[in-house]
């Protein structure tokens, strides 16, 4: 059973609307990644789960009671700021004990519970230090620490590690994945960076102009991705607009301007609507001129680009253009005539 829904929620910025008839639902522990590019409504949708917005339309619903109207003061939310948000002049005890003293805990119980979090989040005998004494890292976890020491119903993130440098960015997502399952606290976390998402998440909602066009759990996504803008969103670079399609067997057949192509059924690509192929750069199979065997077709080298570990191609084909990477020691020329291969396994279609 979902522990919050937001239900036919409509939200606009100067009669702008950034979501629309918008839905989501949120079981009790999971974590749950909002992806999407700059604009789509993520972090509007994440500051209307905390309160600091208010729907023009529809319902936030939380365990059962309707919270649509209730001021961000009264929900039991922790929140994790993009730019940690600390108290320069408060000591790190103090930054994570204010939530609790605004709630006029006990001293006792603050320092039980400050400490408690400071084992958490591995920053024990940091209590004394200051925010302009940490780093980056250490101060977000600081931040984590604060927004949990309240014990939230729900901890929202709002991409907090984009201020951070590549290799912290990733020990910090594996910290925030540990202590999230550790507490077993129901999470919403936005990042515009897919690998951060899939790496962390039970559940990924890919958003595009307000609207949730994929949500499933990261593998179904990096796999089989319904929409072609989700496609594109998570790599897939390549796409083939068929002619028409058959079921034969436990295979789909794809027809474009008299080639066929055939491509693994699976019940994400049921939707007899669904013409459009997706294939991703690293995926298919490319050699130096061959005879043509199934599922290929002939082309030639128009650019070649350089990318340390492999070589990246764009081939001219009778199907349009296709974006290829191949590991190889000697690069193939500009100019040069190649076979293009689509494995069965590796096209997926889409919406």
């Amino acid at each position: 059973m979902a522990l919050f829904t937001l239900e036919n929620v409509s939200v606009a910025y100067e009669k702008k609307n950034i979501l629309k008839d918008f839905n989501l639902s949120i079981e009790k522990g999971q974590l749950v990644s909002l992806l999407g590019p700059s604009g789509c409504g993520k972090t509007t949708t994440l500051r209307l789960i905390a309160g600091f917005l208010e729907a023009s339309e529809g319902k936030f619903m939380f365990e059962d009671k309707d919270y649509t109207k209730v001021p961000v003061n009264k929900r039991n939310f922790g929140f994790v700021f993009q730019n940690y948000a600390l108290f320069p002049h408060l000591s790190i005890f103090d930054n994570i004990a204010f939530g609790l003293k605004l709630r006029k805990v006990g001293k006792k119980e603050v320092e039980k519970r400050v400490h408690q979090m400071l084992e958490i989040v591995n920053l024990k005998g940091f209590e004394t230090r200051f925010p302009g004494e940490l780093s980056g890292g250490q101060r977000q976890r600081v931040a984590i620490a604060r927004a949990l020491v309240i014990e939230p119903d729900i901890l929202l993130f709002d991409e907090p590690l984009s201020n951070l440098d590549a290799n912290l960015r990733v020990n910090m997502r594996v910290e925030i994945r540990r202590i999230q399952q550790e507490l077993g606290i129901t999470t919403v976390y936005v990042s515009h960076d897919q690998e951060e998402c899939f790496s962390i998440s039970d559940q990924v909602a890919i958003m595009n102009q307000g609207v949730i066009e994929q949500l499933s759990d990261p593998a179904t996504i990096y796999k089989y991705p319904e929409t072609k803008f989700v496609a594109d969103f998570i790599g897939f670079k390549n796409f083939i607009s068929f002619d028409s399609r058959r079921t034969n067997g436990d295979k789909i057949e794809l027809e474009k301007a008299g080639s066929i192509f055939t491509v693994n059924s699976h019940a994400h690509m049921d939707n007899p609507s669904k013409l459009v192929g997706a294939i991703r750069p690293d995926d298919f199979i490319l050699e130096a001129n061959t005879n043509i065997i199934a599922n290929s077709i002939q082309g030639k080298i128009k650019i070649t680009t350089f990318l340390g570990r492999s070589y990246q191609y764009v081939v001219e084909t009778a199907l349009g253009e296709f974006t290829i990477n191949k590991e190889m020691v000697q690069p193939f020329q500009n100019g040069q005539s190649v076979t293009v291969t689509i494995p069965e396994d590796k096209l997926v279609l889409v919406e």
